[in-house]
């Protein structure tokens, strides 16, 4: 049974020890929960700054509903940094409405947002509680983005465009493989899900900020369109997004394929065994720290109506740091008063757009939104 408050559950990962960095700037004691209590103890103490002054303690728990359970009984918060969410996933939500707490996590993959919209939303609602995958920097800020333009009425489609510098994490390298070789990736056209084109490749889009036309993939679909599928002030929107490296953007249709023709005809289990070596081969080390001078971001809107149009950019540094910072705030939110929707909501429908903006900025992950509304 946990006696902190929050349980970051994955919290000797690459994002889950900045969790527990801003968790430890907000005063916030939690628990870093995972499989392996040596190698906890030794990400808190080699890799999360401050770790010192932290109150926190380090808990082993086996990946089961059960373990998990017994774990958060006596915690408000649990932040889920374990994926692919689309395999691990469930265990973690239902241990969580069992044991009566909000849950967030990081998530990008569509499909597992979609499973949590329909099949836990209403039980976590009728519950009081609050389910809120994907809080992180390639959904919530370009969500926040997309609220910006939105303030002006009468706009109903959203065409957003998120990028960031730097390389994915070892966890992220293998959701990427998992969600392409086992679910689809949807747009929102006239509120339905539609499919974007799997063998379509990299897209070309005009970024704000520069000269190169940038490459981009639907990356899953994104938690977007999942998010806005029930909006009445919204019936369309599309994401693409990347890295701003040339090189790897290039490579990765290519990997992706690859992975995806050599285990379609696997049973799942040979299939995720072998995506796991795939992924490994790709991306077997943890990313340095993040340096705001090489690793910033771009979120851009561009939102339309029959009469209206309207531009957001959001120019930011430092991807995963933002994602750990806002799932902190989120946790010592929900510690001092409800959310503003219960059940499935995403990070703005829960906590407010320009509140999460404005905890971005104090922290200087991001600088003040250019907004252009044509009038």
């Amino acid at each position: 049974m946990a006696t902190k408050p929050v349980v970051v559950y994955g919290a000797s990962g690459y994002t889950g020890r900045l969790i527990c960095e801003y968790l430890r700037e907000y005063n916030v004691p939690f628990v870093a929960a995972g499989r392996d209590a040596a190698k906890l103890k030794q990400s808190m103490q080699e890799n999360v700054a401050g770790i010192e002054t932290a109150d926190y303690e380090i808990a082993e728990v086996g990946h089961d509903r059960k373990e998990l359970t017994d774990l958060f009984a006596g915690a408000s918060v649990v932040c889920n940094t374990v994926g692919p969410f689309s395999v691990y996933g469930p265990e973690v939500v239902e241990a969580c409405l069992a044991a009566g707490t909000h849950y967030l996590d990081t998530t990008g993959e569509q499909d597992w947002m979609i499973t949590c919209d329909e099949n836990y939303g209403a039980g976590f609602a009728a519950a009081g509680l609050l389910l809120a995958p994907g809080i992180a920097q390639m959904y919530t800020t370009g969500e926040i983005a997309a609220e910006l333009c939105l303030e002006k009425p009468g706009l109903d489609t959203l065409d957003i465009a998120v990028f960031w510098g730097g390389s994915p994490t070892i966890a992220s390298t293998l959701t990427i493989l998992v969600n392409a070789a086992t679910s689809g990736a949807f747009r929102l056209e006239q509120n339905r899900y539609e499919a974007w084109d799997p063998e379509a490749g990299l897209y070309q889009l005009v970024l704000p900020g520069q000269h190169e036309l940038a490459l981009a993939l639907p990356w899953g679909g994104t938690s977007h369109p999942v998010w806005y599928r029930r909006d009445p002030r919204v019936a369309n929107v599309k994401v693409l997004g990347g890295v701003f490296n040339r090189a790897l953007m290039n490579g990765v249709p290519q990997i992706v394929a690859s992975a995806v023709e050599a285990t379609k005809d696997m049973n799942p289990d040979d299939r995720y065994a072998a995506l796991t070596a795939t992924a490994a081969q790709v991306m077997n080390q943890m990313p340095p720290r993040e340096n705001p001078r090489l690793n910033k971001s771009v979120d851009s809107v561009h939102a339309s109506g029959p009469l209206g149009r309207a531009h957001c950019v959001i120019y930011g540094n430092s991807n995963y740091k933002q994602t750990g910072l806002m799932q902190a705030y989120a946790a010592y939110h929900l510690l001092q008063q409800p959310p503003r929707r219960v059940g499935f909501a995403s990070g703005c429908q829960a906590f407010g757009h320009r509140e999460l903006l404005g905890v971005l900025e104090s922290f200087g992950l991001v600088r003040e939104p250019t907004v252009t509304v044509e009038r």
